[in-house]
């Protein structure tokens, strides 16, 4: 199974680093890998520190921290090759760089099979742009944000509601409004980065709150089948449920490709489909995870939608 990889990209102080603090806190028993630009911007409290060796400081909580030297897919290939690997991979992007090209290299199939881009997550600084609302005029801050998956608007406790509301309609004349979350102090919600893994649901189809997700704001929904999909209505699917959706991930076949089990990734307009591993023994053929603000899906709406794409034997 391929290492779930998150990049970190945004405006030079918006908070980056701060961010991934707060995910590497938040970890959840997960064992996370950190690529950062700079290691003594990483608040790592030295009652956390495990071990440090060959410019990995390891962590209590079974995390790591690595410094981006040299060539980065070299570093990624480094990390993958630790037993154990990690569980998830983030990359810090300088704030003077434009994550076009790295999104470009995760994004190569072979690269992919290895470690797949999970999700692209913007800092913006909500100070900052309440400042200079010309900041985005910068073709610089524009294609950070145009990248991103998602956008989380920082520092919201910064400024007054109605300056957070200009903020977020600067953003959003670059990115559907959908994918701009307000964040203080770097805390976005762990389940926007790391969706998970997909899990067959108690009952088929309904929703309910994600486990071990940090904050009540967000629901999930897990949908099976034990028939391949019709690729075509698959796709007219998710396009109709997209709109409503912050992530979906899950293991999809299709009529169309039978025998070739596909990871199915989306995280905020950005969709995907890469090779996944066989499936295990006994698990259903499709397991999905969709996760929505809540009130955002109707399950019962949204399961007859996917079980319309089941192709049926005749």
């Amino acid at each position: 199974m391929a290492i779930p990889v998150i990049l970190v990209t945004g405006f030079l102080g918006a908070g980056k680093t701060t961010l991934i603090n707060h995910l590497l806190s938040a970890a959840d028993g997960r064992r996370l890998a950190a690529v950062v630009n700079d290691f003594g911007a990483i608040n790592i409290d030295a009652d956390l520190i495990a071990g440090a060796a060959d410019g990995v400081v390891s962590l209590a909580n079974g995390c790591i921290c690595c410094s981006l030297q040299g060539d980065l897919l070299r570093t990624l290939g480094r990390l993958m090759r630790r037993d154990p690997p990690p569980d998830g991979i983030i990359i810090e992007t300088s704030g003077v760089s434009d994550p076009a090209e790295i999104v470009t290299s995760l994004l190569d199939p072979v690269i992919w099979r290895e470690a797949a881009l999970e999700a692209v997550i913007a800092l913006a600084d909500a100070r900052a742009l309440t400042d200079k609302p010309d900041l985005l005029d910068d073709a610089l801050c524009r294609a950070q944000i145009a990248a991103a998956d998602i956008v989380a608007l920082n520092k919201a406790d910064l400024v007054t509601p109605d300056e957070l509301v200009r903020a977020r309609a600067l953003l959003a004349a670059l990115r559907p409004a959908r994918v701009i979350f307000d964040v203080t102090e770097g805390r976005i919600a762990p389940e926007l980065a790391f969706a998970g893994e997909p899990q067959a649901p108690r009952e088929p189809g309904q929703a309910g709150r994600a486990h071990g997700f940090s904050t009540p704001r967000f629901e999930t929904m897990s949908w099976t089948a034990d028939a391949p999909l019709s690729l075509p209505r698959f796709q007219a699917a998710i396009g109709k449920l997209s709109p409503h959706l912050v992530r979906a991930k899950g293991f999809v076949a299709f009529r169309e490709q039978a025998g070739r089990p596909l990871l199915f990734q989306l995280v905020g307009e950005r969709a995907t489909l890469g090779p996944a591993p066989a499936g295990r023994d006994g698990a259903p053929l499709v397991r999905l995870v969709l996760i929505a603000e809540n009130g955002k899906l109707d399950a019962d709406a949204t399961r007859a939608m996917l079980e319309a794409c089941i192709e049926r034997e005749v």
